[in-house]
């Protein structure tokens, strides 16, 4: 009797054997460092007795890697190569990854079942560690990719006690140093457009307005609350609203560039000028904020560089040298015409 069953061993049942959770066999299998010997000598055990997967197995415990990173946009590919945000991610994420020659697997995941397809992908250890972007704040898929024993960072966060590693803006601050922005230039009915609300980018731009507001003195006004998406259609929509509702608004903080251009657009429909009528600043301080008429005045996050610090972070980890968990990066107002 060598102890092998019959049929092709699961996860659950090398778990089982060695008397570890699965997520532990999946992080021994990868070749992660924060695993105890004594812990991964059982699991060998386990998988040497019960035949799991062993060519793939033995590579793993081996210490091999891919040199394969992915990054994970859970978006359409209209958005994708609409926003500049995204470019600028991906280029810093890349110019950091060519740099430790390690090669980018860019992955859209639109659908649950292109979620549960890139799970299957990664079981089969083909990557060495994941990036995720755009998280919203039901999103599994952190949870699940550490479930499965591979190293994660995120871009940005799911909520303000975000236990996997990520690398931030300071969004709160974005929204504070745009409100006091518009009250220096005189506005006292500042408006917001914002993302949406699922995303905690979005909840922390408009805690910051919120927060402007109040050290400001002025009483935070939910008639100047308009909700939108990140995307220009959205900004449209939500100018239209804030329009209809407080026509008497003199300047609004879209938080983000591309909705700040489609408020624009009607604001410049309405008859209204900016910014002699109506005062606009964004968040990103994109080349869409630079190409604006007038050039808009946008709070710079520094993406490439969050791209790049995700992937460096990344990679310690992978290497078993991880970094400090988390960052937030700085932001900085760049004033143009539009206020």
């Amino acid at each position: 009797m060598n102890g092998r069953q019959s049929g092709r061993p699961t996860l659950e049942q090398v778990a089982a054997r060695a008397g570890v959770g699965r997520g532990t066999v999946s992080r021994v299998i990868n070749g992660s460092p924060r695993v105890s010997e004594r812990t991964r000598t059982a699991v060998a055990r386990a998988v040497a007795e019960l035949g799991y997967v062993p060519n793939q197995a033995a590579r793993a415990l081996a210490g091999s890697r891919t040199d394969a990173i992915a990054l994970v946009i859970p978006e359409a590919e209209a958005r994708l190569f609409a926003e500049p945000y995204f470019l600028d991610l991906i280029r810093g994420v890349s110019a950091e990854l060519a740099e430790a020659d390690k090669q980018l697997l860019l992955t859209l995941v639109r659908s649950e079942q292109e979620r549960q397809r890139f799970e299957q992908y990664l079981a089969a250890q083909r990557v060495d560690g994941v990036l995720l972007a755009s998280v919203h704040g039901d999103d599994p898929l952190p949870d699940r990719i550490r479930e499965l024993g591979l190293p994660v960072v995120l871009n940005g966060r799911r909520t303000e006690a975000e236990p996997v590693p990520y690398v931030d803006s300071d969004n709160i601050g974005a929204g504070r140093t745009a409100v006091a922005h518009l009250v220096g230039r005189g506005r006292s009915r500042i408006a917001t457009v914002t993302g949406p609300l699922d995303m905690y980018v979005a909840r922390a731009r408009l805690g910051g307005y919120r927060a402007g507001l109040t050290e400001a003195g002025l009483t935070p006004d939910e008639t100047l609350v308009a909700n939108g998406d990140f995307t220009e259609e959205g900004g449209r929509q939500a100018m239209r609203e804030l329009l209809d509702r407080r026509p008497d608004l003199d300047a609004v903080f879209a938080a983000s560039d591309v909705m700040a251009a489609g408020a624009r657009s009607v604001l410049r429909e309405a008859g209204r000028r900016v910014p002699e009528d109506v005062a606009l600043v964004g968040v990103d301080d994109s080349p869409v904020a630079r190409l604006m008429d007038p050039p808009l005045t946008s709070v710079r996050q520094p993406i490439e560089e969050m791209g790049r610090t995700m992937a460096r972070m990344l990679i310690q980890d992978v290497a078993g040298t991880p970094d400090r968990p988390s960052r937030v990066l700085p932001t900085e107002l760049v004033v143009r015409g539009s206020c």
